[in-house]
């Protein structure tokens, strides 16, 4: 059987990237590592986790892949001026037929910790592509 562990771990991380952007919509921010994925703990060497260092990598992932944008890497540590996209505040904004949106949703999944919850959401929203 495959672990997918770091799946789980990929949505969490982009669920919270996400809602943090969302939150201080319009304004840029500066999105840490660490409030994302937790402290770090850097070996001997001062290299970062695999843990640290996959959840930077969602956050590259996400702006290759159009839902958020920052001006630079900030070292390992953060992002710069990080925004949602359009498409990604609509995404979030937008509602279903329980008249929820997708951020309140998110924001549940997330909180909750509920494995299957959240990767339906996130499954959900990143398969609707932009206009």
């Amino acid at each position: 059987m495959l672990d997918d562990l770091h799946i789980h771990d990929f949505y969490r991380d982009a669920g919270r990237i996400l809602l943090a952007l969302f939150q201080q919509f319009p304004a840029p921010a500066t999105v840490y590592v660490e409030d994302i994925a937790g402290p770090d703990t850097p070996d001997e060497f001062g290299l970062h986790s695999p843990r640290h260092l996959a959840c930077l990598g969602a956050m590259t992932w996400l702006k290759e892949c159009g839902y958020i944008n920052f001006s630079q890497l900030v070292r390992q540590e953060a992002v710069e001026e990080a925004s949602l996209t359009h498409h990604s505040f609509l995404l979030l904004v937008s509602r279903g037929d329980d008249g929820i949106s997708n951020a309140e949703k998110l924001n549940e999944a997330v909180r909750e910790g509920s494995s299957p919850q959240l990767e339906g959401l996130m499954v959900r929203l990143m398969g609707k592509l932009p206009s």
